[in-house]
């Protein structure tokens, strides 16, 4: 008996004694924050192989500069690499917003920091089918489908035009959009977004200023009142305006007038004829009428962008090749689908009259 009590202790002792000398495995140390090294950009920074797009990349921009030994990658169009790749590889679940705007092409590289903090600018150039479509994507990257009375990014002075949220910057000319995040694993979230606004400007508006082609906005975006509309508050439909088949491309602008909240987008056409193929296609609408006497050719109609949404109730008008429409506003009726949070169809006419004004 004694015996077994001796073993017993024996053997939980050295249990015991085991338990307290065996290193516990807590797993991997995460790997250390990579920083670039002082002076990195001493050289002039690195340089982009892919010669189709290389002079759209200043190889220094403030104290930032192309990763030395990082390495553009090209996907689409005359790339390496396949279309198809950058949506598994780059974009991930989204490849289907670009492909809608008609992405043709697109190009990946990062800016790292020069005085060797783990700063670093990633870039995303991406190439469209037309200005048409990359100012549409532009536009869905800036106003996505948030109500722009509520945050919204900034105007940036950048290419043709430009914006600056928290850690990003877009920027749009001609058929390309350029996307730029601020990453610094060392920067809390407030400094992040302090050091994102001072350094994604200046590359933003060095990349701006290297693109090539026209910064000329759309026409139909040049249609819209700039009177009560919100800032950055512009949509643009590269396919159809509003959603509906056959109205074909145009913009939409977010506007507010002291408590008054409506919606106004403008179309351009080639000839007279085909924008009044836009209102013959319009009165087709169910429960569309035409307006008479107004000076003006000109319908009012119900149309949902959702089938859970409340119906908006729209005014349009056409004058030559132009035509403009003012509706009510889907973001205060959604929550809200009080009638008098809609803008009367006799104001709705009066502004389209104005915005037709000269028109020709």
């Amino acid at each position: 008996m004694l015996a077994q009590v001796a073993l017993s202790l024996c053997f939980t002792f050295a249990v015991s004694s085991c338990s307290k000398d065996r290193a516990v495995d807590r797993g991997a140390p995460p790997p250390p924050i990579t920083s670039s090294k002082p002076g990195a950009c001493a050289s002039g920074g690195g340089t982009v192989k892919d010669t189709a797009s290389a002079a759209f990349f200043p190889r220094v921009a403030a104290d930032y500069c192309v990763d030395p030994n990082g390495e553009a990658r090209a996907f689409g169009e005359g790339a390496p690499s396949s279309l198809e790749a950058v949506c598994t590889e780059l974009f991930d679940g989204e490849c289907e917003v670009y492909k809608s705007f008609g992405l043709r092409r697109v190009v990946t590289l990062r800016y790292i920091d020069g005085k060797g903090s783990p700063g670093a600018v990633n870039v995303n150039l991406s190439r469209f089918g037309s200005a048409e479509g990359a100012y549409g994507f532009f536009t869905k990257r800036v106003v996505a489908d948030a109500d722009p009375a509520d945050t919204v990014p900034t105007a940036l002075d950048a290419g043709g035009a430009g914006a600056l949220g928290s850690g990003i910057a877009y920027v749009w000319r001609a058929d390309r959009v350029a996307e730029l995040s601020y990453t610094n694993e060392l920067e809390p979230p407030d400094q992040l977004k302090a050091s994102a606004a001072r350094l994604l400007p200046p590359i933003a508006r060095a990349i701006g200023g290297a693109l090539p082609g026209d910064e000329q906005l759309p026409k139909a975006v040049t249609l819209l009142p700039s009177e009560h509309r919100l800032p950055m508050g512009i949509s643009y439909a590269a396919k159809d305006v509003l959603g509906i088949a056959g109205t074909g491309p145009g913009a939409l602008g977010f506007y507010r007038d002291g408590s008054e909240r409506y919606r106004m987008f403008a179309l351009t056409r080639a000839d007279e004829d085909s924008a009044k193929d836009v209102l013959k296609t319009l009165r087709k609408l169910d429960g569309a009428k035409a307006l008479k006497d107004t000076g003006v050719d000109a319908i009012a109609f119900s149309a949902r962008e959702e089938e859970s949404s409340p119906a908006l109730g729209w005014v349009v008008g056409r004058k030559g090749s132009t035509v403009v429409g003012v509706g009510d506003e889907l973001f205060v009726l959604r929550n809200k689908p009080d009638a008098a949070l809609r803008v009367p169809e006799a104001k709705k006419l009066e502004r389209v009259k104005a915005a037709l004004a000269d028109a020709k």
